[in-house]
């Protein structure tokens, strides 16, 4: 019976645990994928995270595992398949076997969402990416786009742009979401070209990506741009379902709870990019996790003086 088991080793999870062990806890730590760090070990250079400008997304996960590993945090490598959470004992069933304890924090984070286009998942792996740090350097000299227009959008032009001829960045509006410094980089680069106004119809190609088909909502035009890699940034889909129907959550799957982490069941907590809030990014993450151990750690201290 631990006193904390925590769902995902992204920034949040990892936060929790550091925080867990230092309030003396006895923590699990259950992630899925053989590394810890979340989404942020595909990111080149996290330039927003307080004290550590430009360091890569890969070194700074390392770092946070490290630091939680040296707290002596407990970490297994299995996947969540089933949770009961409503009673005093929560029980977290994985594909390997079940662990019991008081509290759980979950801080499963996020995947990918998909442009649910032709092409897409037969093409995945032969053009088709969602991480161009991750898949980048296999284009370098050749003609790529990027398809979103957020902050991880324009960062993936920006880093593309560094290798690839030619970046065209596909966005559905007139104008980008992303932060106004990233924006400013992307319009300013020689071989980045924007699309505005412009969707993606189909990926095309036989064996490899060879051209996308385009359309122009606000004129209707239709085009054939080639290119041999897409990336795609459409933003995230929160790692929830398993938990749909014991939680709340808001309508775009997104566990409803504030600061403190707290769910609508006594004992549960949501931290990172599942919960409901304004700001996903490393910082508000960590903060998260900080702000769930807290929330145990009052629970915990009610269930013994009760």
């Amino acid at each position: 019976m631990y006193d904390m088991i925590i769902i995902g080793s992204g920034p949040a999870g990892l936060s929790a645990a550091i925080y867990g062990q230092r309030a003396k806890l006895s923590v699990l730590v259950i992630e899925k994928q053989p590394m810890s760090g979340g989404q942020i070990i595909n990111t080149y250079d996290v330039d927003n995270y307080p004290g550590m400008p430009g360091i890569s997304g890969f070194e700074l996960a390392t770092k946070m595992r490290a630091h939680a590993d040296a707290l002596g945090a407990k970490f297994v490598t299995e996947e969540v398949r089933a949770a009961e959470l409503s009673g005093e004992e929560k029980v977290v069933r994985t594909d390997t076997g079940e662990y019991r304890a008081k509290t759980v924090v979950i801080a499963a984070g996020a995947v990918h969402r998909k442009l649910s286009v032709p092409g897409e998942e037969a093409l995945l792996g032969r053009g088709v990416s969602y991480c161009a740090t991750c898949d980048g350097a296999f284009f370098r000299g050749k003609e790529t786009a990027v398809v979103g227009g957020g902050d991880v959008a324009l960062e993936d032009a920006l880093f593309l742009a560094r290798a690839c001829s030619h970046v065209y960045v596909i966005h559905r509006r007139d104008e980008f979401r992303g932060a106004k410094v990233l924006q400013e980089k992307v319009l300013a680069a020689e071989n980045i070209t924007v699309l505005w106004d412009t969707v993606v119809e189909e990926i095309c190609g036989k064996e490899q990506v060879e051209e996308l088909s385009l359309i122009n909502k606000k004129t209707g035009e239709a085009r054939r741009l080639p290119v041999q890699g897409v990336f795609v940034a459409v933003g995230i889909a929160p790692n929830t379902g398993l938990f749909r129907g014991a939680l709340r959550m808001d309508d775009a799957g997104y566990i409803c709870a504030g600061e403190d982490g707290a769910t609508n069941l006594p004992g549960v907590y949501a931290a990172g990019d599942v919960r409901t809030k304004q700001l996903r990014q490393i910082v508000t993450a960590a903060a998260d996790g900080a702000n769930a151990v807290t929330s145990v750690e009052r629970y915990l201290n009610g269930q013994m003086s009760n």
